[in-house]
């Protein structure tokens, strides 16, 4: 067997409740938040869900993805995919899984009578998580570290290096040589060690944000580590275009306060009390990129403060009205998805959803805020490429419940859509999974990208066990979907974590971080929801970095693909005859002369005069096929 290099070298973990398998947590110090009252002999007893209202729609139960043959040790789950295909399949790599527990298989039987152990907070010890990507290189995030892998073949993903260094969640990005890793879990050491920190104050524990130097994508190494008060669950890149010497990361922590014994000016409690609370805001880290080693907090920012100054100014937790879901407290941003080009932000922040000005990085601004009496815990967000939309999912159940079941409603753990107009979001929609998913399967809204197709707002998700899901919001109102990949669950008796954690468009494919069974590849098919020519133009916009929390701008190039791709859409929507739509197509295959530019130029003025009598989306696209068209011949000239 071929040997993966190592950062650190030691026995592995196992743990007693399972991702596709179970593992054994490192020692954790007491708690560092108010514990919920026991259940008689056992762990806390958790609260009961919510009643939804019997009007709310429901997921299809006829659905092909509901009812999958579930998987199990040596079984394979059984898949299906509509208008995509999977092209590679690469398990998790040795040391990233437990040995001693094949996938699917339950964790050991207690002896009958034992109580139930407490809750584990080291669960999810090999689980995948984020992904990030450079040049034709990968990185999968781990709660025990990171792998990294060559993609230059998609469909054959090599294993280059893997670096233990545990301490969950292990959320990863990459700017140029620099790799950041997010680490909140109390076990996290700034040795990278595997056997935890005992007690409850030490100056052996990290958390925070860990960076690494990947020149060497085989050897990479720890160049800096910036601790947090709550640790980091997530982080986003956030650029500064007036500052090119710096990198600014907005580190968002989800976990307990530290004492500030252990990091000075850690401090919890009600801010009426306590107005220094490390509760309430996010951290603003400045990264020199030549000495990355002095990296820092430069802010943290009370964006969640009201017109009246209290910090606490937004949701206070709690539900909104008989049958509304319950909602967090708004202490805390789960995920910051930044939009640097047109210096906006959008923070998913556990009760609410916040729009931000960034034009200045270390200083955001919170320009509105919205709630929703159906979500519980706003999770994450992504922007449409205009800007002019704002997509939030809803994370109930916290990733590690069944919330995709024929019982739970189509708007309840989805996406909400808002429309962006003067700096306000204006709610216009949402999306669910619509297939119905088995008590087995933990499933909810999870982490996605746009796919760059011109003229249209599509997106592919990760719904956990519920698979992937490719959706077209163009239209905020009517959002539909049209590509689809699932599994059947790890095991078909007990539910044992799995599923997608991230799936993102990358230079052509979809790459999908599976929690349990590894990674995946795929490729989007040719459909009467999404033509070739489509497909053609958004694998023509290449990246030479992606970070999902950090969008990049599409701009598209004046090619023959991306013109048909708007003709096609023009056609479905019956907005250009056939004439027209043959005569634009061959005027971009030409490959010269006067006549051709001359051509391209007519057409271009009359799909300017169409534009100026549409409207919508349709609107858009005649006016981008036009200046398309201009392009082209500029080129030719």
């Amino acid at each position: 067997m071929r040997r993966t290099p190592l950062f650190a070298i030691a026995a592995l973990l196992t743990s007693a409740i399972a991702v596709g398998q179970a593992q054994t947590p490192a020692p954790q110090p007491p708690g560092t938040q108010a514990p919920q009252a026991p259940a008689a002999g056992g762990p806390p007893r958790p609260r009961p869900d919510p009643v939804p209202p019997d009007h709310l729609p429901r997921p299809s139960t006829t659905d092909p993805r509901a009812n999958l043959k579930p998987g199990g040790p040596g079984v394979k789950a059984a898949e299906v995919a509509w208008n995509m295909e999977l092209t590679s399949n690469l398990p998790k790599p040795e040391g990233f899984f437990d040995k001693d527990l094949p996938l699917g298989a339950r964790p050991p039987q207690r002896p009958e009578g034992e109580k139930p152990p407490p809750p584990n907070p080291n669960a999810l010890s090999y689980t995948n998580s984020d992904l990030a990507f450079r040049d034709n290189f990968m990185v999968v995030g781990n709660y025990h570290g990171f792998n990294t892998y060559n993609i230059e073949r998609a469909n054959r993903p090599q294993l280059i290096a893997s670096v233990v260094c545990p301490g969950g969640q292990g959320d990863v990005s990459i700017y140029g040589n620099l790799l950041f890793m997010s680490v909140e879990q109390t076990r996290g050491r700034l040795d990278c060690g595997l056997q935890g920190v005992a007690p409850p104050v030490s100056n052996e524990r990290f958390r925070g944000v860990r960076i690494f130097d990947i020149t060497d994508l085989k050897a990479p190494k720890q160049v800096a580590a910036v601790q947090t008060c709550r640790g980091s669950h997530t982080h986003t890149l956030v650029p500064d275009p007036k500052d090119k010497s710096h990198i600014f990361l907005y580190a968002s922590g989800t976990g307990g306060v530290r004492s500030g014994e252990e990091l000075q000016g850690c401090s919890t409690g009600d801010p009426k009390q306590n107005p220094n609370t490390s509760l309430f805001s996010i951290d603003v880290i400045e990264v020199p990129l030549a000495e990355p080693s002095k990296s820092r907090i430069v802010n943290q920012p009370r964006i969640f403060m009201s017109d009246t100054g209290n910090i606490a100014g937004l949701h206070a937790g709690g539900d909104h009205g008989p049958n509304t879901q319950r909602t967090s407290v708004t202490n805390q941003c789960h995920d910051i998805t930044v939009y640097s080009e047109i210096g906006l932000a959008a923070g998913a922040c556990s009760g609410n959803g916040i729009l931000m000005d960034i034009k200045d990085p270390r200083n955001p601004k919170r320009l509105d805020f919205v709630s929703d009496p159906g979500f519980a815990y706003w999770h994450s967000a992504t922007f449409n490429n205009d800007g002019t939309k704002v997509l939030f999912t809803d994370e109930w159940g916290g990733g590690g419940r069944p919330r995709c079941r024929a019982v739970d409603p189509l708007t309840w753990g989805a996406n909400a859509i808002y429309d962006i107009v003067d700096g306000k979001m204006i709610h216009k929609g949402y999306y669910k999974l619509p297939a119905a998913q088995g008590e087995q399967e933990n499933c909810v809204a999870h982490n996605g990208s746009l796919i760059p197709v011109p003229g249209r707002d599509i997106m592919v998700q990760a719904w956990y066990q519920g698979g992937l899901s490719v959706f077209d919001f163009t239209d905020s109102a009517n959002v539909k979907e049209i590509a689809y990949f699932d599994r059947g669950p790890v095991n078909g008796e007990v539910m044992l974590s799995g599923g997608y954690w991230s799936t993102y468009w990358y230079n052509g494919n979809i790459y999908g971080a599976e929690m349990a069974r590894g990674i995946d590849v795929f490729r989007l098919k040719p459909s009467e929801f999404l033509t070739q020519n489509e497909i053609d133009a958004a694998m023509q916009f290449r990246l030479n970095e992606f970070n999902s929390q950090n969008q990049p701008k599409v701009i598209w190039e004046p090619t023959s693909a991306v013109a048909r791709a708007y003709l096609d859409q023009l056609q479905r929507s019956k907005s250009v005859d056939a004439a027209r739509y043959r005569a634009a197509s061959e005027a971009m295959g030409k490959t010269g002369g006067r006549a051709a530019i001359d051509e391209l130029e007519k057409l271009a003025g009359q799909f300017d005069t169409d534009a100026a009598k549409a409207t919508g989306a349709d609107q858009k696209r005649l006016k981008a096929l036009a200046e398309t068209l201009r392009g082209r011949a500029a080129r030719l000239r």
